[in-house]
């Protein structure tokens, strides 16, 4: 065995990226290139088998202010799988690349074999859709695809589920001693009915896992002061900023043209819906924690023939809403119209009056940005999560119970001249606070803060044993 002396910061552990993958665990050398607004910690740089010290880019310090940002955004889901998280870090990857930054995605595949293209590194995984519908586990990982990201060296890892891809996220920003920003996306107390059969029992364990999880971020981003105010329930310290997802204003308009107007009539047609009806929409994975019993629960009660509820998207829990709503009897108000694709996902909410939704599990609410910005009041279950996205009055309302449902639903249905004024505050409020530029901004900025108390933290020596 022999030694080399490294430097970290005070508090750091060991990598151990190095002995589970047989990679020298990289870490900046005391001349690497610092990136522009991220002083790194400089370390002496020693290699290891299988890698030798050609795998190294050599430093070149006339370069380090000229180089952009390096950011390495890691997730499970990734398309073709469509939901919150793909359509937030596809935002924040285009965003990124508009501000300057290079950026690479560390994914899973939708199969055993790892491959890359397009900056977008995807590592060989198996199916777990026993646990949770289209999820899946990263099998042990390509040397190839993780020697390569180690070699490019992002200046922060932003990890984006604290699940496979997290793992590799923790090890990376740890062997190269740079900033892990999380985004915590998820409510997994709404989710234990997946895994406990104890609601109580299911959110100890979340909130233990929470903390244990992010206990070894450089900062925590949340979708509103909701997860805020949860993460700190649970214990969690790390700083924690509130940066609702952007969204791309570009697509989610209200119909400008008579080329979308058209299409809408069209879309309503081909569903057997007549002119005269209002269309409530609903877009949403088909799942129980989305709660849509209960918006069926409500139209029922509503009984009005005039409302037509059509719901894009699917999910395992598609066959038992759809046989709710014939015990029901609303199948003549329900039209299932199942997963569409992404980009089509803007007409569908063109071609509707109004959004409706009775979700409890939501972190950002991205499809209630997304209505607002297509001109949609929303009516929704009463949640602390849409605090500033549903202005009571304004932009929707708020509601508790079937009551209060079938008389807010009775105003927007009978007084048009109110619907048409609360679409076009919806727009309009979507417009001044959920757009993708301040969130790309926004992010950036937790960027810098993070490698700013990483290069203010005091530095050890540390022995380090290469084999």
């Amino acid at each position: 065995m022999s030694s080399t002396t490294a430097r970290r910061p005070a508090g750091e552990k060991g990598s151990d990226l190095g002995s589970d993958l047989g990679l020298m665990p990289f870490i900046r050398s005391a001349d690497a290139p610092r990136p522009a607004g991220c002083d790194a910690h400089r370390v002496t740089t020693t290699a290891m088998r299988p890698l030798n010290r050609s795998d190294v880019p050599p430093a070149d310090s006339s370069a380090a202010d000229r180089r952009p940002l390096r950011v390495l955004l890691t997730t499970d889901w990734w398309e073709p799988v469509v939901n919150g998280v793909v359509a937030s870090v596809q935002t924040l990857r285009a965003q990124l690349i508009a501000l300057g930054c290079d950026v690479r995605v560390l994914t899973l595949s939708q199969g055993i074999r790892s491959r890359a293209d397009d900056g977008v590194y995807r590592l060989g995984s198996l199916s777990a859709s026993m646990v949770y519908d289209r999820a899946r586990i990263g099998m042990p990982a390509n040397r190839a695809v993780l020697r390569e990201i180690i070699r490019w060296r992002p200046d922060v890892v932003h990890s984006q589920v604290e699940f496979s891809t997290f793992v590799w996220a923790r090890r990376i920003s740890r062997t190269l001693g740079v900033p892990l920003v999380h985004t915590y996306h998820t409510i997994y107390e709404d989710y234990t009915h997946y895994y406990s059969p104890s609601v109580t029992v299911g959110r100890k364990v979340v909130a233990s896992f929470s903390r244990r999880a992010l206990a070894g971020t450089d900062a925590v981003i949340v979708p509103t002061a909701k997860v805020s105010r949860l993460l700190t329930g649970y214990g969690v310290r790390r700083p924690l900023h509130v940066i609702p997802t952007g969204l791309d204003l570009e697509r989610f308009r209200p119909a400008g043209s008579v080329a979308e107007l058209e299409d809408a009539a069209a879309l309503r047609a081909r569903l057997g819906i007549r002119p005269e009806q209002k269309v409530l929409v609903s877009v949403s994975r088909l799942a129980q924690e989305k709660n849509l019993d209960e918006v069926l629960d409500h139209l029922a009660a509503a009984d009005r023939s005039d409302a037509v509820l059509v719901v894009v998207g699917d999910g395992p829990y598609r066959e038992q809403l759809e046989a709710r709503a014939r015990r029901l009897g609303i199948t003549d108000r329900t039209r299932f119209v199942g997963v569409v694709d992404p980009s089509e996902v803007p007409r569908w909410y063109r071609m509707a009056d109004l959004f409706v939704s009775a979700s409890l599990s939501e972190t950002q609410g991205l499809t209630y940005i997304e209505a607002l910005a297509c001109g949609l009041p929303l009516l929704c279950r009463r949640d602390p999560s849409l605090t500033g996205v549903v202005l009571d009055g304004v932009t929707g309302y708020q509601i508790d119970g079937s009551a209060q449902f079938r008389s807010r639903l009775a105003r927007l249905l009978d007084e048009p001249t109110l619907r048409e004024r609360m679409a076009d505050q919806a727009h309009a409020h979507a417009r001044s606070t959920c757009g993708a530029e301040t969130f790309g901004h926004a992010v950036l900025e937790v960027y810098r803060q993070a490698c700013a108390r990483r290069a203010a933290r005091p530095i050890i020596t540390r022995r380090v044993s290469v084999a």
